[in-house]
C-alpha cells in the first residue's frame, strides 16, 4: 500500500527538530498572510510612483507598520534559513561541510537580522 503523504514526516527525535518542524509550518502560514498584506499595501493600493522615501517615512511613523515590516523580515529570514538547514541535512553528507553550511546560515541570519532590525528601529525621517 503506498502512502499519500507529502513532505517531511513529523520528527520523532530531538526537541529541536520537532520545534523546527512546527515552526516551519506556522511560519509558512504566517508568511502567506504577511506577504499578501504587504503586496496589497505596496502594489495594489499604491502604485510604484507612490512608493518613495516620503511614503516609507510616513508609513514608519506608525509603530504598527514598523512591527509589521520587522515581523515580515524575521519570519522570512528564519523560515528561509530553516529550509536551507533542512536542505543541508538532506544533501550534505560530510560533517565538516555541514558545520560550514550551518555556520553560513547562522552568519547570514545574524547579519541580515541585525541590519534589517537596525534599519527599522533606528529610522528617523529628516
Amino acid at each position: 500500500m503506498s502512502s499519500n503523504r507529502v513532505g517531511r514526516e513529523k520528527p520523532v527525535g530531538s526537541n529541536f527538530e520537532l520545534y523546527s518542524w512546527y515552526f516551519f509550518r506556522i511560519s509558512g502560514i504566517m508568511l502567506v498572510f504577511l506577504a499578501v498584506i504587504h503586496v496589497m499595501v505596496m502594489h495594489v493600493f499604491n502604485t510604484a510612483f507612490d512608493i518613495d522615501y516620503d511614503f516609507v517615512a510616513a508609513r514608519w511613523e506608525s509603530p504598527f507598520w514598523r512591527m509589521f515590516d520587522w515581523l515580515l523580515l524575521i519570519m522570512a529570514l528564519t523560515h528561509g534559513l530553516n529550509g536551507a538547514r533542512i536542505a543541508i541535512d538532506d544533501y550534505v553528507q560530510s560533517a565538516g561541510w555541514r558545520v560550514v553550511g550551518y555556520s553560513a546560515i547562522l552568519i547570514a541570519l545574524l547579519i541580515f537580522g541585525v541590519m534589517g532590525t537596525l534599519a527599522i528601529v533606528t529610522f528617523e525621517p529628516q
